[in-house]
């Protein structure tokens, strides 16, 4: 039986837990430079409605390093961009491929080709959430901290599709997770709800300081996401006092992580100094995407 992956609570804490070991030595597997080619001959499609440079280069090199064969699918050039139905473009990619991700403007769109494809669907960012990212940075904590339980996870910045994930997800490993965002800029009352659900442990606060204090991580996005250049003006005062700086760093433990999806706005919602910092591991977070990704992709279509 085929299996989607929508948001991060389409996996279990076990699940997540076998997925980050196996990212873990497919990483190591990479570094020795030994094969894995274990999806010889399969193709995953990729479709894209918002453009990307982590996503697009994780999942081609993730299928190139498996043997397999990614391909890009941009809605402007598949017919789906013409007025074919999502659900006649699942029926039809579903004869061609082993796998489908997507990186898409509605999740409705992401929802209707799980529904209509005979083929694991991958959700590769949605204006509801983006698991993909957060199991990259799972695998970073863990690999950081060697732990979840008992973590304090400070999100500073806007509730948006990342800080949707990333709440479910810490609600799931056990991780207490407090954001720091202006008023109005929460994550919706069902994503609260569902971690409530979950267990979680969580709080929102308009004070950054309040949620760094002896926060063992940092967590920071862009002000403006894609789809929010309207208010642009408004978010960049509203967000002002947001900013990860040093002197935020000040109340955190000494050995907090810092981390962001990038791409990042260096000098918005995040300094040089820190970004560039010993505390960053904004970096290794980034590559983590493609063994956390390719961990994923093996599970599904293998």
């Amino acid at each position: 039986m085929k299996k989607d992956v929508l948001s991060i609570t389409d996996l279990s804490r076990e699940e997540i837990y076998e997925l980050l070991e196996s990212a873990a030595e497919l990483k190591e597997k990479r570094k020795a430079g030994e094969s894995t080619e274990f999806l010889k001959n399969k193709s995953l499609g990729m479709i894209f409605e918002k453009s990307s440079t982590r996503t697009r280069v994780s999942f081609e090199v993730a299928m190139t390093d498996f043997g397999g064969h990614a391909l890009y699918l941009n809605s402007k050039d598949i017919q789906v961009g013409r007025g074919e139905t999502i659900e006649d473009t699942a029926r039809t990619l579903s004869g061609y491929l082993n796998g489908l991700m997507a990186r898409v403007i509605s999740h409705e769109t992401v929802k209707k080709l799980a529904e209509y494809s005979t083929i694991p669907v991958i959700n590769a960012l949605s204006d509801r959430e983006h698991p993909c990212q957060i199991l990259g940075d799972f695998m970073t904590i863990l690999e950081f901290k060697k732990k979840f339980a008992g973590l304090k996870f400070a999100w500073v910045g806007d509730g948006n599709n990342v800080c949707n994930s990333a709440l479910l997800g810490s609600a799931i490993m056990g991780m207490e997770f407090v954001i720091a965002c202006p008023k109005g800029y929460e994550p919706k009352a069902e994503f609260l709800e569902q971690a409530k659900a979950l267990g979680g442990k969580f709080s929102i606060t308009d004070d950054p300081k309040a949620a760094a204090k002896d926060a063992d991580i940092i967590y920071t996005d862009v002000w403006v996401s894609m789809g929010d250049e309207a208010e642009q003006e408004k978010r960049l005062r509203d967000f002002i006092r947001f900013q990860v700086n040093t002197e935020l760093l000040g109340v955190a433990k000494p050995e907090v992580i810092v981390m962001h999806c990038l791409p990042a706005r260096r000098g918005l919602e995040i300094t040089d100094e820190v970004m560039d910092g010993p505390n960053s591991v904004v970096f290794e977070e980034a590559e983590n995407r493609l063994h956390a990704q390719k961990a994923l992709i093996l599970k599904l279509m293998k």
